[in-house]
Parts: structure tokens; sequence; C-alpha cells
């Protein structure tokens, strides 16, 4: 696991981008890219001070597991994780060798399984997924601190 932008002692932002990056070639289990976004979250609260709910951390623990999951199921070889503040939210990145963009069935509660995607939309605050060469690159964000009006992904409830 490569730590990208993080310092020793508590130290604001100010400007600075924290990050941490995994390749995952196949053989590691899921939970343990669900650990690196715990320890890096709560790194982001020890170290920095960010304000980081149970919401988020529960919600980028999901997220990465889907997203890693999916991954390793469609595409072969390696896939590459990236956690990094941005915005007051954390952007799950995952990069894997399949050009082929998912798709997102339209909600059907009778449908057994495929629903990962789906739920990763419902509870990010945004959802891309965009082709390059070699592969693609989906990335979702995750509001760090829930404000009083804010709902399941973090959007202010009017």
């Amino acid at each position: 696991m490569d730590l990208a932008g993080q310092d020793e002692g508590r130290q604001p932002l100010e400007g600075r981008t924290l990050s941490v990056s995994a390749t995952f070639e196949g053989s590691e289990k899921i939970a343990v890219a669900r650990d690196m976004a715990c320890e890096f979250l709560m790194s982001l609260q020890a170290e920095h001070g960010l304000s980081v709910s149970q919401r988020a951390m529960d919600t980028v623990q999901l997220v990465v597991s889907e997203l890693v999951t999916n991954a390793r199921k469609y595409a072969p070889g390696a896939c590459q994780l990236t956690l990094e503040v941005r915005g007051g939210a954390v952007e799950v990145t995952v990069w894997d060798s399949d050009m082929t963009l998912p798709s997102i069935p339209a909600p059907d509660p009778a449908r057994i399984g495929q629903h990962g995607l789906e739920i990763v939309k419902a509870v990010c605050r945004s959802f891309e997924a965009h082709r390059e060469p070699g592969g693609k690159r989906i990335r979702a964000a995750v509001v760090l601190a829930d404000g009083p009006g804010d709902d399941a992904a973090g959007h202010q409830v009017m």
C-alpha cells in the first residue's frame, strides 16, 4: 500500500491533497481494501482533525467493497484503488483493465443480486465512469461529515 500525502503529526490540509492508493493483484481478500479505507479515514480524524461521520465511515467501506469486488469479478489482472480527500468528501476511485463501462440496471426489487452499483449511486454525492487507455476508471464521492439536514448520501434535504 502506497500512502501519498500523509504527514507526521496532526497537520491541517490547507491546500494539500491527502490520498492513499494500493494495487490489488487478485489474491487479496476484499476486506484488505475495506481495512485500508477505514485506516485512511481514521487517519484523517486523528492526524488532520477532519470530521468523519460514522455514516461516511460505513459508506466508504461499502463503496470500496462494491467497486473492488466488481473490478476483480469482471476485469482481468490487477486493479488499483485510490482514496483522496477533496471538497469535503473522499473520492473512491478504482481503475481496472476492462474498457467496458458498467451498466446499472433499472431498480427492480424482485431482481436477486446485481444491486451493487445501484446502491453505490444512491449513497454517494457523485458517481462517474470513464474509459481510459487500457481500461476504465470509476469514481464515487462520499461526503465526510453530516450536516443537520443531510440525507443518507450527504445531500441537503430541502
